[in-house]
């Protein structure tokens, strides 16, 4: 059994799959119906309405609708679109078994335990036929899959098969059609069913079963009718138009079987019970071919889906969907040849051609019953023209053969016993033996060479990039072994590989496991990880590089990469990746392929049935990423500018692309919407094009922001536009100061005094050096004392004279000293006529041809010259010119943008103008620029870019948002509070601070991984020793008696699990465990806290009972027994104190409280209970943690999904009083402690 789903939630009573998508429906013994994505692994949507338990689900094959039928007698029809029901259908009297829309017609069939099967036209909501027959509960009803027949199985131990031909002429016949309630028809239906239905006739009646028939199926091809029942036998009968008999009994299950169903595609019965297994048996030998034990579970429904390779399974606590054998074709590729396994046959294809021709016969299958027949690997030897091929047969088998010719057309294999075996060389093969405990090499002819011993519990090998050595899978490790030395060479952690696919050059390989990809170079060092939420199938590595000079090499040359890309296979996409780590997907699939090889545009690969699939693949987005990764421009401006008749790129994910990798000019080509584009060009500092954007938007944000990006770049112009737009009067001021632009800074003083801005004046004023303006000021705002001080200060006798006589009081002396001079702005020594000069660089390397950017050019003063290398002819060479100019030519223009009269057309520094020196070759000079430096990532950014699922990489990252939905999805947490210092002390832990000198910040340096660059941070979460170290704390505080202090210990240990780290899979299961005992020792604490705050003595009885029955360690279980015993026998409850007792002594305690034991039990002994308690300790049970009352087996309970506290159902979504982090009954993917991408040191 392969699983692909597994579910924790109530017991699951009825299931379908939908005929089209990847969805199951369950419905549910509480009442509620779920949609899961079994390819994704998700819940999708909740339907609740039914009363009671949900017993029979079927969705209708072409419309979006699902019936249901549950124990409140009501079927609804649902619209899962709309998310609601549509509307009900009453008419049965007692609980629905099961519900199922017919292929065709608008019908809809169901069985209940009023002993009838009734027939409702969906589209009129009418029931048009009621099938009576059956004496007992009818549980099953089905429509045949071809025939207008039903078939119904009931506990009154038959099997009936119903003719409902004519009910189908009627309703399909130009007369007959039913119009609904009140019409004719119905009149005609009502008359039917008082006098019996001609329309639907019982045609056979099974009997042979000794007790009540759970399930009835039909064949989907053939006239066959499997059944199940009470008595443990499935049997199998055949039909004909005038009799059915029995054709033979299984015997195997030792309880009732619940259901009963063929394989739609194989001769195969499969069948469930209550013993808790499922049963695959094969048809023609009626024989068990494999069983499926679960331990706990007893299963109760089955489904097929009607296309697939899938089954589903209904058990007490959920559901599993999967498969009964592996579908992948074995297959190899050569050069340009495909070479697989098709009907027992060894068959090539040849990608130039198309052809396809058969090779070589293969061995049949001794098993012949289509279970584990599929062959599982190929190794190919193109030198000898030999093949590998090995199947899980006898427990692990591999055969050799070699190709038929003139000289040796014998084609029989040679054989032998083996988990895998590859070739390692031109004339030698390795293979793993069953045990798994060393790798055994053989010739070419098979014989034996010599065997070398490798780490016990290898289960796997694959073939390396050199000759004579393997990669060798153990557990989750992937180890390089040098077969020749006997020794390992390297080592790689990687979870669950399945494949390893190595570039042409063996430079790179591919580790492929279950949901991840991770790139590793020949020495097994990571270079890249993928994470996918859905099965990876294939992959192939192309490169035309590698090809070259070989036969073959057409292949993939036509895609004109350099260098190397990896097409890998998902369940429904085909995608790519890079040796850096990016990926991306190139199309959607139909069905699922593996991937095989490609030409041009072309993509071949083998789906499940063994046919060759050519599938058309548009290059550009990877070629795209290729060229920007090896930075070949002049590929990229073709790829943004194509050739009528070549793909355009397109799309959002291509700019976000750009942005992420530092590129947001090239971004700019892509982008027309004015706010991205007003983003990206300040991204990399494209004042010209962000200014155009911003007078699209005209918005005083985008205003803002292009002026503090303008102002850093120095184009003062743009940024006095900025502030006049936005109505920045201060900072206006301040730029013509540090510009030098009196004049204008004049006007501003005006406009204040317009504005009546007192603020604004004086500070214009100051800025203009313009002393008597300044007193004037002050003495317009009263304060003739300060405007006093500045005009005795500066010698204003005029001023003072006015001033003196409004001083409320006598003048101040003054305290000048002998030489005062006035206290004026300073002049700027880069003058307003030039934007400031940048850093120059040469032509933007970014972009093929040194294209422009306008924005740092615009107004700087600098000249580009022209094709013979000179200067233009109104500029010569240096400019001989005064360093301060004294008159007001060197003045900008004003805010309107008009130029002063008599301003020059030229000032400013001509410094930086390129010239030439005579004599120098060329005589051209290239032309140079100013490109404002992009600005890089910090190790945070790229931690939060690089982290995967393991939540504490994102806090040591700093993105808490991040984790937080980590943590919400992984364990349900909604509550984030408790985890607030634990968060910032992850994050502090995670970098390290240098400081430097006293007045600068210290550097920040963050830690990473093992190495520097190895793009992930350290792992600085909780370890399991210091976990323990705490717990051990807590087990202390607890003997001592310190309950509160005890509970504030075991609380923290549970939360600070939430971000903890495990190196191993023992060290996972060890955090595990440690997460439940904190949580038993926090609802055993909650128990004692509530019955020291009750006054009720039964109510403390009764908690301290189940105190005794939380999974604490047996020194304190002996502690909580002999309190528990002797507050019993202080009460009276004597038989309840003497069970305490004899539990204790079970624990082998100290000789006084065993004496005192066997003394409460001899006391015990002829004395009953005196009070009566909501307790019995023979039946199994947990504790709510919000009621505190006792759950008892095989009642509802939901849990928390993190720490697995359990709760009545009506405690839904409220938050976990034991972790208080998560919601209970939260669907939840599971705690992830474990770095998937944790290097070897």
């Amino acid at each position: 059994m392969l699983s692909k789903l597994e579910t924790k939630s109530n017991r699951v009573k009825g299931l379908c799959f939908h005929p089209k998508r990847p969805w199951i429906l369950a419905s549910l013994h509480n009442g509620l119906i779920q949609l899961w994505d079994y390819r994704i692994r998700t819940l999708l949507e909740r339907f609740e309405e039914h009363v009671g338990p949900v017993r029979g689900i079927c969705f209708h094959s072409t419309q979006p609708l699902f019936v249901s039928g549950g124990d409140d007698f009501k079927i609804k029809v649902w619209n899962y679109k709309l998310r609601r029901c549509l509307f009900t259908l009453p008419g049965h009297l007692d609980y629905i078994r099961t519900v199922q829309f017919h292929n065709e017609l608008p019908w809809i069939l169901s069985a209940s335990d009023d002993t009838q099967i009734r027939i409702w036209n969906w589209q009129s909501r009418t029931c048009i036929a009621t099938l009576s027959g059956h004496t007992h509960y009818v549980m099953s009803a089905a429509f045949h899959p071809r025939e207008d027949l039903v078939v119904s199985a009931s506990l009154d131990q038959t099997v009936r098969v119903w003719d409902i031909s004519g009910l189908h002429k009627r309703n399909t016949s130009p007369a007959g059609g039913v119009t609904g309630p009140g019409g004719d028809d119905s009149l005609k239906l009502a008359q039917n069913d008082l006098f019996g239905n001609p329309t639907a006739v019982v045609r056979h009646v099974l009997e042979g079963h000794d007790r009540g028939v759970n399930w009835a199926s039909f064949h989907p091809t053939l006239p066959l009718i499997v059944s199940g029942a009470d008595d443990r036998y499935v049997k199998l009968w055949r039909m004909s138009e005038t009799k059915a008999w029995e054709v033979d009994t299984l015997r195997g299950h030792y309880y009732n079987v619940s259901c009963v169903l063929f394989h739609p595609r194989a001769e195969l019965i499969i069948s469930n019970s209550e013993d808790k297994t499922i049963r695959v048996w094969d048809m023609a030998k009626r024989v068990c071919l494999q069983t499926f034990k679960r331990e706990n579970d007893r299963f109760w429904i089955l489904a097929a889906h009607p296309e697939n390779n899938l089954f589903a399974a209904g058990h007490d606590y959920g559901l599993i969907v999967f498969k009964l054998e592996k579908e992948r074709p074995a297959f190899t590729v050569h050069l340009s040849s495909l070479l697989f396994i098709k009907d027992k046959s060894l068959r090539s294809y040849d990608f130039s051609t198309g052809k396809e021709a058969p090779i070589l016969a293969l061995r049949k299958s001794k098993s012949g019953n289509g279970l584990n027949s599929l062959d599982r690997f190929m190794s190919f030897n193109p030198e000898k023209k030999q093949i590998l091929v090995g199947s899980d047969q006898e427990g692990g088998s591999y055969e050799l053969y070699t190709f038929p010719s003139d000289k040796n057309p014998d084609t029989s294999p040679k054989k032998g016993a083996g988990l895998n075996a590859i070739w390692i060389s031109r004339n030698r093969f390795a293979v793993l033996d069953v045990k798994g405990s060393q790798v055994i090499t053989y010739s070419n002819t098979n014989e034996q060479q010599k065997k070398i011993p490798v780490p016990a519990g290898t289960d796997m090998i694959f073939p390396s990039g050199d000759l004579d050595t393997v990669l060798l899978r153990n557990e989750d490790k992937i180890s390089l072994w040098d077969l020749t030395q006997r020794a390992k060479v390297s080592e790689i952690t990687a979870f669950g590989v399945k494949f390893a696919f190595w570039s042409p050059d063996k430079e790179f390989v591919v580790l492929m496991s279950k949901e991840n990809l991770t790139v590793a170079n020949k020495k097994l060092e990571v270079v890249a990880t993928i994470h996918e939420s859905i099965r990876l199938k294939s992959g192939i590595w192309i490169t035309s590089a590698a090809n070259k000079g070989r036969k073959g090499a057409e292949n993939f040359a036509n895609l004109d990469v350099n260098s190397k890309v990896f097409i890998y296979t998902t369940l429904n996409h085909l995608k790519y990746c890079l040796v850096n780590g990016d990926h991306g997907v190139i199309r959607t699939l139909e069905v699922p392929i593996y991937v095989a090889g490609g030409r041009g545009s072309k993509i071949w690969g083998l789906d499940r049935d063994c046919k060759v699939r050519e599938v058309l693949v548009d290059t550009t987005e990877f070629k795209f990423k290729l060229a920007l990764m090896q930075k070949k421009y002049d590929e990229i401006m073709d790829m943004v500018n194509p050739e009528p008749g070549r793909p355009e790129l397109v799309g959002s994910s291509i700019v976000s692309y750009l942005q992420k990798k530092g590129y947001p000019n090239i971004a700019l080509h892509f982008v027309k919407e004015p706010q991205l584009r007003f983003n990206l060009a300040l991204e990399c500092g494209d004042i010209e094009t962000a200014k155009a954007a911003a007078e699209q938007l005209d918005e005083k944000d985008s205003w803002t922001r292009l002026g503090v990006e303008a102002l850093r770049q120095g184009n003062h112009q743009v940024v006095e536009s900025s502030y006049q737009k936005t109505r920045n009067y201060d900072r206006l001021s301040f730029l013509y100061l540090i510009t030098g632009n009196k004049v204008k800074l004049d006007r501003m003083l005006g406009i204040a005094e317009r504005r009546q801005d007192t603020m604004s004046r004086f500070h214009n004023a100051l800025y203009l050096g313009n002393v008597e303006e300044r007193v004037k000021i002050l003495m317009e705002a009263g304060q003739y004392y300060l405007a006093h001080a500045l005009a005795s200060s500066h010698q204003l006798t005029d001023l003072l004279e006015e001033i003196t006589p409004k001083l409320p009081g006598p003048p101040p002396q003054s305290k000048l000293t002998q030489n005062p001079s006035l206290l004026l702005p300073p002049l700027p020594i880069y003058l307003q006529g030039t934007n400031w000069p940048l850093l120059r660089v040469g032509e933007d390397p970014r972009l093929p041809g040194g294209t422009k950017n306008s924005s740092q050019l615009a107004g700087s003063g600098y000249d580009e010259p022209d094709a013979s290398g000179e200067a233009p002819s109104d500029q010569g060479g240096w400019k001989e010119e005064p360093l301060f100019p004294t008159s007001s030519s060197a003045l900008s223009q004003e805010p309107g943008g008009e130029g002063e009269p008599g301003a020059e057309e030229e000032s400013g520094w001509q410094d930086d103008e390129p010239f030439v020196i005579s004599g120098s070759s060329g005589g051209a000079v290239s032309t140079s620029e100013f490109t404002m430096p992009s600005q890089g990532r910090s190790v945070f950014e790229l931690w939060a870019l690089n982290s995967t699922d393991l939540a504490v990489d994102s806090v040591a990252a700093g993105d808490f948002t991040h984790a937080m939905h980590l943590l919400t999805q992984q364990i349900g947490i909604v509550n984030f509070a408790p985890l607030k210092n634990l968060f910032l002390s992850v994050y502090m832990g995670a970098q390290v601070s240098v400081s430097g000198i006293a007045s600068v910040q210290p550097l920040v340096f963050g830690l990473e991984r093992n190495k520097v660059g190895s793009g992930l941070p350290v792992l600085g979460g909780v370890t399991l020793a210091q976990a323990i170290e705490r717990y051990r704390t807590g087990l202390s505080t607890m003997t001592k008696g310190q309950f509160t202090e005890a509970k504030k210990v075991f609380l923290s240990v549970l939360q600070a699990l939430t971000l903890a780290v495990a190196n191993s899979k023992i060290e996972n299961n060890d955090l595990t465990d440690l997460i439940t005992q904190c949580r038993e020792y926090v609802l055993g604490l909650r128990l004692e806290e509530s019955k020291k705050e009750t006054t009720d003595a039964v109510a403390q009885l009764q908690l301290a009972a189940y105190f005794t029955h939380c999974g604490i360690i047996p020194s304190h279980k002996i502690l909580t027994l002999r309190s528990a015993y002797r507050l019993a026998y202080k009460m009276e409850n004597f038989k309840t104190a003497a069970g305490f007792a004899r539990r204790m002594l079970e624990l082998n305690p100290k000789p006084d409280l065993a004496n005192e034991a066997k003394q409460i039990i001899k006391d015990a002994e002829k004395k009953a209970d005196k009070h009566q308690l909501v307790y019995d300790e023979r039946n199994p049970f947990v504790v709510c943690a919000i009621s505190l009352k006792p759950i008892y087996r095989n009642s509802k309970v939901v849990e928390c999904p993190y720490c697995k506290a359990s709760y009545m159902p009506e405690h839904v979504g409220k938050l976990c009083t034991i972790c208080q982090l998560s919601q209970i009954g939260k669907e939840a993917r599971g705690i992830r402690s474990m770095a998937r991408d944790k290097e070897r040191d």
